[in-house]
């Protein structure tokens, strides 16, 4: 194929997810910016800022994300060992459990650790999050909710580049008297610092950005620029200042990525040389004698720290704080109305609107995966850069240019649950070009030129080579691409209407409703919620071929 050809491919078949983004992504951010800057009365941006209290919302919001994020890989540090240095029966299992937690509804994490905090760590004082209902705002639930969801984060992260460092190296360390201490600060540490640091910068990023966590953990008293976004422009309907934090908010995203994207390649580079040093086929060693006693204390701090909060939750939703007795009666309100839908039409609703997100988001992301992987240099440095903006734009941010751009739009179409279907592929696009992007690049070159000689043509060999080869990494994009389609809230928190109420969303509103009923009908939304999502990535992992970084 002559490099003309070549290149006019090549721009047909990035040309959909370019139009794609620009429309369902450019258009609602730009509709901010517009927003902003026509509404600030001769202020200015600096001057609705002033108005909102940007300032210390700015100063907690960044502060809470930098406690998360040091608090994250403290926790994470043995689990981490763990999966990328110790091979032990039930290891496909343990990931699955680590992983769940990154994949459920922010708003599903909220719940699990209200449960925690109004029922076993009731007796806390109020300072740390003791009797939660009835107490002050504090951090403590929050940090401990975002420690839960970004321990994965780590794991995947850290855990790809460690496992790719040569072991020699600590072990000749060893030899010459270096302690087992000694040789990991001094050998191991150093070279993980790049994939520790960017670890850290995509936690800081998401927790900088968390909705569900913060409302329904924050008693409405805790404020963060993200919730505030939504506090202006749906509550007060303050929409100059809604859409002046959304633009500080889209600054504090791009920066924070930059830095991701940055540290992120040093790692990626660091582990290339790593393992190219490390024999392929050799596998983690097995624990004997004080590995076994540290496998156990690692696997127990995980089940405490990932799998007891889950437990509390299934227990709550049947035996209630302050009820005293056995219950189903959040199950049965599963038929009953909330605010116009049942619960089980709400999961109805979120399982045929993640379906097609998951479909929207594999086919095109696919397509930029394609494009990407044939592109050089700067070229493909500019496409991954600008397909993967929206994995750390917040939701609620897009959800809010959303309100502004669908005003114009007829209505047929902008309360169809395909807007909603559509946003959430924009969120979950990302991930799959993250996965697919490797995937590709692991199929061999000397397959795919085989087949070339032999008279293939581009499309052919993409589809008799290249696709079988990446099949099983590719299933597994399309697999989270679902999972995270079902738990999307933020976004999906401004467009949903009452006959396209997502169950996340219909968690909120139950919460949003006083009475018992409401929170035990908001408890079991959740367990239905985590029981169907452990499902799903429980299949992804047995299909996904191995235990790489996600993000």
């Amino acid at each position: 194929m002559t490099p003309h050809r070549r290149g006019a491919g090549l721009a047909l078949i990035a040309a959909i997810p370019t139009l794609f983004l620009l429309v369902f992504f450019g258009w609602p951010l730009a509709a901010l910016f517009v927003r902003a800057v026509e509404s600030s009365d001769g202020t200015g941006l600096v001057g609705l800022w002033a108005r909102s209290g940007a300032g210390p919302l700015l100063a907690f919001t960044l502060a809470q994300a930098a406690a998360s994020t040091l608090l994250t890989l403290i926790v994470a540090a043995p689990i981490t060992w763990l999966v990328a240095r110790v091979r032990f029966a039930g290891s496909r299992l343990f990931l699955v459990v680590v992983t769940l937690p990154f994949v459920l509804p922010s708003v599903v994490v909220g719940m699990a650790f209200r449960a925690v905090f109004t029922g076993p760590l009731s007796f806390l004082p109020a300072s740390l999050g003791g009797a939660l209902d009835d107490a002050g705002p504090s951090l403590v639930p929050v940090l401990c909710a975002h420690i839960f969801l970004n321990v994965a984060v780590v794991v995947r992260v850290v855990g790809a580049a460690w496992s790719g460092l040569d072991p020699r190296l600590a072990q000749a360390a060893q030899v010459t008297g270096a302690g087992p201490v000694r040789a990991f600060t001094t050998v191991t540490l150093p070279r993980l610092l790049p994939a520790i640091a960017a670890a850290g910068a995509l936690v800081f990023l998401f927790c900088t950005t968390s909705y569900g966590v913060i409302m329904v953990l924050g008693n409405g008293r805790l404020r963060t620029v993200e919730t505030a976004i939504y506090t202006e422009g749906v509550s007060y309907f303050h929409l100059p200042e809604a859409a002046a934090l959304s633009v500080l908010q889209i600054v504090i995203v791009i920066v924070t990525l930059v830095v991701a994207r940055l540290l992120a390649r040093r790692a990626g580079v660091r582990g290339k040389f790593a393992a190219a040093d490390r024999p392929s086929d050799e596998p983690p060693p097995r624990p004997r004698g004080g590995s076994r006693i540290a496998m156990g204390l690692t696997i127990a701090w995980a089940v405490l720290w990932l799998v007891l909060p889950l437990a509390v939750l299934m227990l709550w939703s049947v035996r209630p704080a302050g009820a005293g007795s056995w219950t189903l009666d959040g199950y049965r309100a599963l038929g009953h109305e909330v605010n116009g839908i049942t619960p089980l039409s709400s999961a109805v609703v979120s399982l045929s609107t993640a379906v097609l997100a998951a479909l929207l988001a594999f086919l095109l992301g696919l397509n930029v995966a394609v494009a990407v992987t044939r592109l050089r240099g700067p070229a493909r440095e500019a496409g991954e850069v600008i397909a993967t903006i929206p994995l750390g734009v917040s939701a609620v941010t897009l959800g809010f240019g959303y309100t502004l751009v669908l005003a114009h739009w007829p209505s047929w179409l902008a309360n169809s649950s395909l807007v909603i279907a559509a946003v959430q592929a924009l969120v979950v696009m990302p991930l799959v070009i993250r996965i697919a992007v490797p995937a590709l690049e692991r199929v061999p070159l000397g397959l795919t030129g085989a087949a070339a000689t032999l008279g293939a043509n581009p499309v052919r060999v993409f589809a008799t080579v290249e696709l079988p080869v990446a099949a099983r990494s590719l299933a597994a994009a399309g697999g989270f691409a679902f999972i995270l389609s079902l738990g999307e809230f933020g976004a999906t928190s401004f467009l949903a209407r009452v006959d396209t109420t997502t169950l996340p969303v219909m968690i909120g509103t139950a919460l949003n409703r006083p009475g018992e009923a409401n929170l035990a009908t908001a408890m079991a939304c959740s367990v239905v919620l985590v029981i169907a999502t452990a499902l799903a990535v429980a299949v992804v992992e047995a299909v996904r071929p191995n235990a790489g970084s996600l993000l």
